[in-house]
């Protein structure tokens, strides 16, 4: 007879004791094993053993049967059992007698007995009895026996022990426990260490190694807190899988992490399936996490109607998103409303939204009174969104202010908007630092925009580019063209895009390098685009390599559109024609257009056919 042996070990409850000489995993794995009626007629068995046992006097005995009656919820048989074995000086009856008086509400004597276990060095009983007075408000006594119990390697006391420290503002004392319990198996355990440590990681440079080494400490314990059932520790490896780029293993945990209930992790399940071209599926995701009250996922069901055409069912899920507290369900549907011509209604929604702090909602109501003409209610909702972080706003407020003349203060938010990436506001800003004389400044900001995909700032960058550069040696016909410059780039990448001010320039670079073909391409572009100059130069290179009437053509298209040089030039075919009238005509609308040097020379054709006329 082992007196005062450590027989037993708390159950995940924290309350009832296993039979001696058996282990959670190994009974858990004979239940597993076995069918019902094996199990239940080797308990018979057990049981019969034990009375045997303790109606010869056996202590042990009297402690094992105790706790399979506790178990069982026969709470009058075992208590006898349980006080005997306490009086033959048992430890673990000692915990487990205060196991069950806890159960009947008797937590004063309860905790007598744990304490008389706790000091015979039971540490299930220090556990509990730690527990006892937290729950007391006792938290001094609670910290001293639960650091006891976690001392002796009890692994429930440990995380109780590490979330009390956490409590009372002890991290690293917190840290240290925590991370005890979870190197023990304890998976809630696992999970906040790994939320620690993702946050410490968050809260350090990007670059900084010790943020990389706890962001890396961080995945693994959310991983061993996955892998032992933990929703929210499978959600979040999910996301960080997802952000690495891994989809396919961050599925496997979002759809763990979904089956067990969490419906944050339908719902990010349903976003990689729909990225994956899957949207029935994604659909039947996000139905499953919306209907448990995931606003976001209730969102992307709108947004999935409302990309359908279905405008009512789409309603119905931006208001449940609305209903599940997700202030992107009233912006979402001053959107649909404002789609329908509803502006009475986008702007009650609007307002909702932003009221509730919604930085984007803050924007579009602001745009909506812009459009109405309420400029003074527009601009404190733009500032609004602005001082949240809105970089649209930021922009759009910088408009206003342009618009009314205020210069300066419109370059403050172009800027302020410029650093947070806005290409527009960087093209605004750089043509500022321009006009200011400071070309390096405008460089930097015209070289942003134009990376962001501005055409009118990639010609203007290639422009300043182009002004520094000497001046290229003629090009000689059978000498290699010359390489690009990084001006020229700049001019093409806006060209690409369909800039016509940099397709005529394009032309004429290569032109000037002899690639007739090449320059014709670039100005047929601008022409067809509406470039007077286009059709002037596309002219003049037409009739340079023969195709006068083609050339015509052209030239006629740019004098309509108000180019003088090309009404100078019909003026002069006409004449060279004997049509004099018409050049007359054509010299007449030269004069008008200019420039000045371009009038005096048709000023001086107008008359000498003006003399043939009347000859």
């Amino acid at each position: 007879m082992n007196v005062m042996g450590d027989m037993a070990n708390l159950f995940g409850t924290g309350r009832f004791a296993q039979p001696s000489g058996m282990s959670s995993g190994q009974s858990s794995g004979q239940e597993e094993a076995a069918d019902e009626a094996q199990v239940a007629a080797d308990e018979a068995a057990e049981e019969v053993r034990l009375r045997l046992a303790v109606d010869g006097g056996d202590v042990e005995a009297m402690s094992v049967l105790g706790a399979l009656l506790l178990r069982r919820g026969d709470f009058d048989g075992a208590e006898s059992h349980l006080r005997a074995a306490t009086a033959a000086g048992d430890r673990a009856a000692a915990n487990n007698l205060g196991v069950l008086l806890h159960q009947r509400g008797y937590a004063d004597e309860a905790a007598g007995w744990w304490r008389i276990a706790a000091v015979a060095g039971s540490a299930a009983a220090a556990h509990a009895l730690g527990r006892h007075f937290r729950e007391r408000g006792d938290e001094p006594a609670a910290e001293y026996w639960l650091r006891q119990s976690a001392e002796q390697g009890h692994v429930l006391a440990a995380y109780a022990l590490a979330d009390l420290l956490g409590h009372r503002g002890d991290d690293s004392g917190s840290e240290r426990w925590m991370r005890a319990a979870a190197e023990r198996g304890h998976r809630e355990a696992a999970y906040r260490l790994a939320r620690t440590l993702d946050r410490r990681a968050g809260q350090r440079a990007g670059g900084d190694e010790a943020a990389v080494l706890a962001a890396r400490e961080a995945e693994q314990w959310y991983r061993q807190a996955a892998a032992r059932g933990h929703r929210r520790g499978a959600l979040h490896l999910g996301a960080i899988l997802e952000k690495r780029g891994e989809l396919k293993e961050a599925g496997r945990w979002y759809l763990t992490s979904a089956k067990d209930g969490e419906a944050r992790a339908a719902c990010a399940l349903g976003f990689l399936l729909r990225d994956a071209g899957d949207t029935e599926s994604a659909a039947v995701w996000w139905l499953r996490a919306a209907q448990d009250g995931d606003g976001n996922a209730a969102n992307a069901l709108g947004a999935l109607h409302a990309e359908r055409g279905e405008t009512q069912t789409a309603e119905r899920w931006y208001r449940a998103a609305m209903d599940a507290g997700d202030d992107n369900g009233a912006y979402n549907l001053g959107l649909l409303c404002a789609e329908q011509g509803r502006t009475a209604q986008a702007e009650q929604w609007y307002r909702r939204a932003a009221y509730a702090g919604h930085r984007e909602a803050s924007n579009a109501l602001a745009i909506l009174l812009l459009r109405a003409g309420d400029e003074s209610g527009a601009e404190p909702w733009f500032s609004k969104a602005a001082e949240a972080g809105s970089v649209d706003a930021a922009f759009n407020l910088g408009i206003l202010h342009a618009g009314r003349g205020e210069e300066r203060e419109a370059l403050r938010w172009y800027e302020r908007a410029a650093a947070a990436g806005h290409t527009e506001a960087a093209l605004q800003v750089g043509m500022a630092r321009l006009r200011d004389g400071d070309e390096r400044e405008a460089e930097r900001f015209l070289r942003c925009a134009a990376g962001g995909g501005s055409a009118e700032a990639a010609y203007r960058l290639a422009s300043v580019l182009d002004a520094r550069r000497p001046p290229a040696p003629a090009h000689e016909l059978g000498e290699p063209a010359h390489e690009k410059s990084e001006c020229e780039e700049w001019y093409e990448r806006a060209a690409s895009q369909g800039h016509r001010r940099a397709q005529v320039r394009v032309g004429m670079l290569a032109a000037a390098r002899g690639d007739v073909v090449d320059a014709a391409r670039w100005y047929r572009e601008a022409a067809e685009a509406g470039s007077r100059n286009g059709a002037f130069n596309l002219g003049l290179l037409l009739a340079r390599e023969g195709s006068e009437p083609e050339a015509v053509v052209w030239w006629r298209r740019a004098a309509d559109a108000g180019h003088g040089r090309a009404a100078l030039r019909l003026a002069l075919v006409a004449a060279r024609r004997g049509e004099l009238a018409e050049g007359q005509r054509w010299a007449d609308l030269a004069v008008s257009l200019g420039p000045d040097e371009v009038g005096k020379r048709a000023a001086r054709l107008r008359d000498a056919l003006l003399q043939e006329l009347s000859a």
